[in-house]
């Protein structure tokens, strides 16, 4: 056989899961859970890519890989349970193990824009495929200019990543706003969207880039606002969250107008797709 043939036959096929043990159970939230994968090997992942999780005589599902991507060799994903899969994934717990197919996806352009202030994002469980960009962000802060970090959920107990955010906020040189739409008196910190906290944080509208994750609904909100700021739509980039199934642009699923979320993205250029996002229901 030859050379490139014999070494192409070693390769995993993309469509096949290979068991992989989970080695870590997090209760984030109510609904939001995080758990750790072992690979056999280490896998190299960007920020911004996901994996396909598969549980066993249940299904698979895509989750945006939520941890560090200068170590491989742990694989983390957070996650919502919404329905039969995640709740499945959910009742996982140290020792058992899933089908994990990936990574697959296009990243976060965080090598383009060194040198640019970094913008990010988040609504809800939006906060986790942006956490590996601010790991990135934090392990290469000197490459970087001005980082500002919107966040904002539901209510006090619908905010992942605690421990973390209140790690952030006392990083030096690290803006960090956190928002919810409910709270009682308790609550200290913003109360409402995160849109309008964005007169709150220091960056270059002409040498920013930004990076969201959420709702749909939200990119739009958010678009127009860092446009009014003075940033151009070509330096807004969003991560859709449109289900795949295939995961490498056969089956169609995930069509968005002539794009495949699986293989395009998940990570837009929001020009890309801003006149996308004005059709209802495509």
């Amino acid at each position: 056989m030859p050379q490139t043939l014999k070494a192409c036959a070693t390769l995993p096929h993309p469509m096949a899961p290979i068991m992989t043990p989970v080695t870590r159970f997090i209760r984030e939230s109510e609904e939001v859970f995080t758990f750790d994968l072992a690979p056999e090997r280490a896998t190299p992942f960007m920020p911004g890519q996901f994996n396909m999780l598969y549980a066993f005589g249940v299904g698979e599902i895509p989750i945006s890989i939520s941890g560090d991507s200068q170590a491989p060799e742990r694989l983390t994903h957070t996650i919502r349970a919404v329905g039969p899969v995640s709740a499945a994934l959910g009742k996982l717990k140290a020792g058992d193990r899933v089908g994990l197919r990936g990574p697959f996806g296009v990243g976060w352009p965080i090598e383009e824009y060194k040198g640019f202030d970094v913008l990010l994002i988040a609504g809800g469980i939006g906060l986790a495929p942006l956490r590996p960009v601010i790991y990135w962000l934090l392990r290469h802060r000197a490459a970087y200019g001005r980082i500002g970090v919107l966040y904002g959920a539901r209510t006090p107990d619908d905010l992942i990543f605690r421990g973390e955010l209140e790690e952030w906020r006392r990083t030096p040189d690290f803006q960090l706003r956190v928002a919810v739409e409910r709270a009682g008196p308790e609550w200290a910190g913003d109360v409402g969207y995160v849109t309008p906290l964005l007169s709150k944080l220091r960056f270059d509208p002409a040498e920013t880039v930004a990076m969201i994750c959420g709702p749909e609904v939200m990119f739009r909100a958010t678009a127009l606002a860092l446009k009014d700021a003075g940033i151009a739509d070509s330096r807004i980039f969003v991560s859709m969250e449109r289900n795949m199934k295939c995961a490498i642009g056969h089956c169609g699923h995930c069509q968005f107008g002539p794009h495949f979320i699986c293989k395009d993205g998940p990570v837009h250029p929001y020009d890309r797709v801003r006149s996308l996002l004005s059709y209802r229901e495509l």
